[in-house]
C-alpha cells in the first residue's frame, strides 16, 4: 500500500469519526455552551424592556448582587441546607447499602422500599411532604397530636421551615446515592469479608478498615451529585414554601428563579447564575484534583 493511499484512508476515517460525533457535538453545542456563554454576556448587559433595547452595563449586575440582601439570605440558607443535606443523604446511603447488601429476608422489597422515592416525581414528593406538614390535619401533626405535643406549624415558621425542606431532600436523595454504594460494594471480592471473619476481626473494623477505603471512588463521585443537588434544589421549595416564610426558606436557585422568571429581570438573574456556575465548577475541581489524591483505587 503506498503513502497516498494510507493517508487517503486516514483521512476518511477521520471524516467519518467527525460525522459520527456531530449530531451529539450539536447538541452540546447547541443546549450548554452556547447557552453558558449567551448567559455570560448577557450578565454585562441591561434587562431589555419593551422597544428598549439592552445596553451595555458592565459590572452593574454584579453591584446590584452585592448589595442585594436576598440574595446573602439565600446564600446563607443554601450553605446550611447544603451542610446538612450532603452529609445525611450520603451517610444515609451508604448505611442502606450495607445493610442491603446482607443475606436479609425480603431484601429485595427493602432495597425497592429505598429506591421507590427516587423515581417519585419531584412536585409529587413535594405534594405528598405538603399534605404530612399541613397545620391541624397533616400527618405529622396526627402523630405529634398523638403523643399530647402542641400543634406547629412547620412550613409557616422560620425556624423550622428549611429543616422540613431539608427533610424532604435527604428522603428524596439517600436512595439514589444507595444504588451506587449498593452497586460498589457487590463489585467487592467476597474473600475479603471471610478473611475478615477467619481473622476475627468486627464487622465495624472490616467496614472501616476495609470496605470504607475501597469505597473512596464511589464517595467521591457521589459527594460530587449531592453538592450540586444541594445548590439546584427548587421544585421543593416552589410547592412547599415558595421561599418563605420571610426569605427562611428561599435558596439560590428559587431566588434565581423569582429574579428571572417573576421579576422578569433577566440580566440581573444571568449574573446570578454566572456566580453559581463558577462556583460550583470551583467545587467540582477541588473535589476531583484534590480529594481525588485520597482516594484510593483498586
Amino acid at each position: 500500500m503506498s503513502a497516498s493511499s494510507s493517508i487517503a484512508g486516514s483521512g476518511q476515517r477521520s471524516i467519518h469519526a467527525w460525522l459520527l460525533l456531530l449530531p451529539a457535538l450539536v447538541l452540546l453545542v447547541t443546549f450548554t455552551h452556547w447557552p453558558a456563554v449567551a448567559t455570560l454576556i448577557d450578565s454585562f448587559y441591561s434587562t431589555p424592556k419593551g422597544v428598549r433595547a439592552a445596553v451595555w452595563v458592565g459590572l452593574e449586575n454584579y453591584e446590584t448582587m452585592v448589595d442585594d440582601p436576598v440574595f446573602w439570605q439565600a446564600v446563607r440558607n443554601n450553605l446550611w441546607f447544603a451542610a446538612a443535606t450532603i452529609p445525611a443523604s450520603i451517610g444515609l446511603a451508604l448505611l442502606m447499602a450495607v445493610w442491603v447488601n446482607e443475606r436479609i429476608t425480603g431484601r429485595t422489597f427493602i432495597r425497592m422500599a429505598y429506591f421507590t422515592p427516587t423515581v417519585l416525581p419531584m412536585i409529587a414528593v413535594a405534594n405528598i411532604w405538603l399534605f404530612f406538614y399541613t397545620p391541624q390535619y397533616g400527618l405529622l401533626e396526627q402523630v405529634t397530636g398523638a403523643l399530647g405535643l402542641p400543634s406547629h406549624n412547620w412550613l409557616g415558621s422560620p425556624s423550622t421551615a428549611l429543616g422540613a425542606i431539608t427533610l424532604v431532600a435527604v428522603w428524596k436523595e439517600a436512595g439514589f446515592f444507595m444504588i451506587f454504594y449498593l452497586a460498589a460494594l457487590q463489585t467487592l471480592n467476597p474473600s475479603l469479608e471471610e478473611a475478615a471473619a477467619i481473622e476475627g476481626a468486627s464487622r465495624w473494623y472490616f467496614f472501616r478498615r476495609v470496605q470504607w477505603p475501597l469505597l473512596m471512588p464511589t464517595t467521591l463521585f457521589v459527594l460530587v451529585n449531592a453538592v450540586i443537588n444541594a445548590f439546584r434544589l427548587v421544585d421543593h421549595v416552589f410547592i412547599l414554601t415558595r421561599g418563605g416564610p420571610d426569605n427562611a426558606t428561599t435558596l439560590l436557585l428559587y431566588h434565581l428563579y423569582e429574579v428571572g422568571f417573576k421579576f422578569w429581570d433577566t440580566a440581573y438573574a444571568a449574573a446570578i447564575t454566572v456566580v453559581l456556575v463558577v462556583v460550583l465548577a470551583g467545587v467540582a475541581l477541588f473535589q476531583f484534583f484534590v480529594l481525588d489524591k485520597k482516594v484510593h483505587y483498586k
